[in-house]
Parts: structure tokens; C-alpha cells; sequence
């Protein structure tokens, strides 16, 4: 049922009617501090990737897909901090089936390519020989298998724009994507069921099967030098990272929105139960905002490349401000104001 037709009656046929929850006034603020801060992060992570990478290798490319994720957000993130803010949505059914859709998009990209990283860590540093390492470290292999994975999170988010309503509740407010939509309640189930399955359990199986493995893998060499199980014990920490970044981020979201969609479709009554859910809910989809910050903190500290290249970005920009305040400061020694040998020996000492 669209906003414009009316508000839904209280009562419905499957139970009664539950007013929604308002967020509490901080969790808006501090969505909007996520968003701001991942995407200065994740931009200036794609202009690394973009700019200073001369060859790109296949964690490389996981890296920067995953990036190009977080920042598929920013256009509707005020959106969002704005709806959380009012509890109303004026701004049509289009913009809330294009706010659903890039959120899916967001969410389901930032699983598949953190568990895209951990394969190919485990695969690659493990060195199996065999046609599942020899992939995973072909960037022409892994630049196909990001396309396809683009192409899948598209496909799914598609149906939101045929299925998805907004909603009038019974205060005349406008609802996008609430679970206290009765006409919705069967979709939502079956929905989150079908992504609970492919968006967390398999990736948590996928994440605790590389972490495993690997660390078997490390306990049972013992003639590889020191510089090799630095190597294999870095990558079981970058595994590590994913999975904390994963479990922090995404296992509480779905936790409780299978249980709020749970309680709408079979205990529409249990309002108590109903809100507590719904409470719970919105501060785990505050908590998710956060992977936009903690995934450029994922690139420093498994890309050795991306550590240089901001290393370098950092001097460079540092030089250049130097520089220009040296061309600018007033010089007592003669007619030049700065002499050539003291720029070079400040760029030479810089980098």
C-alpha cells in the first residue's frame, strides 16, 4: 500500500496492530559520523587504488571492490540520518526502493568481497598447489570473479524496485521499509531467511573453515624459515580481521532483524516483544555503519603496497605545503626569497 492511500487500520486480520519505535537521538548522530568518516576513508582509499598502484594484483583489486562498496552508501546516507531523525519518509516511493536497494547492495558487497579476501589469503599464502591457489592469485581470474559478484548483488536488489511499498502507520507517518508492514510481513520473512542462509552462515563457515585451515596448515610446516611464518601468521591475522569486521558488523543485524520479521509474521500481538526487536534492530544497524571506517583500517594493515602509497601521498602533500609556505615566507638574504638548494634539501630530507 503506497503513502498516498491512506493509513492501514489498526486492527488486521493476522493479530493487532504495533506503533513503531523511534531511534534514540544519539544513534542518528552517530550513524551520520559513520558514514562521514567512511567516506573520506574509503575515498581517499579508492584514489590510492586509483592513482598510485602502477599494477594491480589480485588483493588489490578484492580491496578496492570492497571499498567501492562502503561507498555505495554515500548517496542515500543522508537520506537515511534524515528518516531516522523525522520517523517520517517524505521522500517518495522511488527514493526509498533506491534507498533499500543500495543498502543491500552495501551490505551484501562488504560480505562477499571480506570473504573474498580471506580465501584468497588462505589460498595464496598457504600455497596449495592446485587450481584453487593458481585462481585466487590470477588477477584476470579474480577481475572476473568481482564482475560476477557485482552482477549477483545486483540481480538480488533488483526485485526491491517491483516488491517493495511505502507504508502509512496508524499516527499518519510514512514508513520505508518497517516490519510493522502486515502486507509486507511474508516477503520480509522469506527474504531475510534466503539471505541469512547465503549472506552469514556461509560466509561465517567460509571465514572459520580459512582460519582453520590455515592455522593447521601453519602448525604442521616446520622447515619454512622465519620469514615464511611471518608471512602465513600475517595472513591468519588479516583473516582474523575479516572475520571480527564481519561478526561485529553484520551477525548482529541479522540477528535481530530475523527475529523482529519472526515476531511481525507469527506474534504480530507480542508488541512488547514486537519493540524490543525493533530497538535492538536499529542499534545493530547503527553498529553495521561502522564497517565503512573499519575496512580503509583493513588495507593498511594487510596491504603492504597501500601503506606505501600512503606513506608517499602523506610526504608528498607535506612537501608541497612546505614548499609554497617557503616560497612565501619574506627573505632578508637578497633579491630571491628562497633559494633553489633549500627546496631540494627540504624535498630530499622529506621523502
Amino acid at each position: 500500500m503506497q503513502a498516498g492511500k491512506g493509513p492501514i487500520p489498526p486492527m488486521m486480520s493476522n493479530g493487532t496492530h504495533c506503533p513503531s519505535q523511534k531511534l534514540h537521538p544519539a544513534l542518528p548522530w552517530l550513524m551520520l559520523l559513520f558514514y562521514v568518516c567512511g567516506f573520506l576513508l574509503n575515498s581517499l582509499s579508492l584514489w590510492l587504488f586509483g592513482s598510485c598502484a602502477t599494477k594491480w594484483n589480485s588483493s588489490a583489486m578484492l580491496q578496492f571492490n570492497l571499498a567501492l562498496s562502503d561507498v555505495l552508501v554515500t548517496p542515500i546516507a543522508p537520506l537515511i540520518v534524515l528518516y531516522s531523525l523525522w520517523d517520517d519518509w517524505p521522500f517518495g516511493l522511488f527514493l526509498c526502493q533506491l534507498k533499500v536497494f543500495l543498502l543491500s547492495v552495501h551490505v551484501y558487497g562488504g560480505i562477499c568481497f571480506l570473504t573474498l579476501i580471506s580465501i584468497h589469503r588462505c589460498s595464496t599464502v598457504a600455497r596449495h598447489r592446485g587450481p584453487t591457489q593458481s585462481r585466487m592469485a590470477n588477477p584476470r581470474f579474480v577481475r572476473w570473479l568481482c564482475v560476477a559478484v557485482w552482477v549477483g548483488l545486483l540481480l538480488q536488489g533488483l526485485p526491491f524496485f517491483g516488491l517493495l511499498d511505502t507504508w502509512r502507520d496508524a499516527s499518519n507517518s510514512t514508513k520505508c521499509l518497517s516490519i510493522h508492514q502486515p502486507n509486507m510481513a511474508m516477503l520480509f520473512f522469506s527474504y531475510n531467511l534466503a539471505v541469512l542462509v547465503v549472506g552469514v552462515v556461509l560466509p561465517f563457515c567460509v571465514f572459520g573453515t580459512c582460519y582453520v585451515w590455515l592455522g593447521v596448515f601453519l602448525c604442521g610446516v616446520k622447515t619454512q624459515g622465519a620469514q615464511g611464518q611471518g608471512v602465513r601468521a600475517h595472513a591468519a591475522r588479516v583473516i582474523a580481521a575479516c572475520l571480527f569486521i564481519f561478526t561485529l558488523c553484520y551477525v548482529p543485524l541479522h540477528i535481530t532483524r530475523t527475529v523482529g520479521v519472526t515476531i511481525a509474521l507469527f506474534y504480530p500481538s507480542q508488541c512488547q516483544l514486537l519493540n524490543e526487536a525493533e530497538v535492538s534492530y536499529y542499534i545493530s544497524f547503527t553498529l553495521s555503519s561502522a564497517n565503512c571506517c573499519l575496512d580503509p583500517l583493513l588495507y593498511c594493515f594487510s596491504s603492504r603496497r597501500f601503506r606505501q602509497s600512503l606513506r608517499r601521498t602523506l610526504a608528498n602533500a607535506r612537501n608541497r605545503y612546505l614548499t609554497r609556505n617557503l616560497h612565501q615566507q619574506p627573505s632578508d638574504m637578497g633579491e630571491n626569497p628562497v633559494e633553489p638548494v633549500s627546496t631540494v634539501a627540504t624535498s630530499d630530507m622529506l621523502l
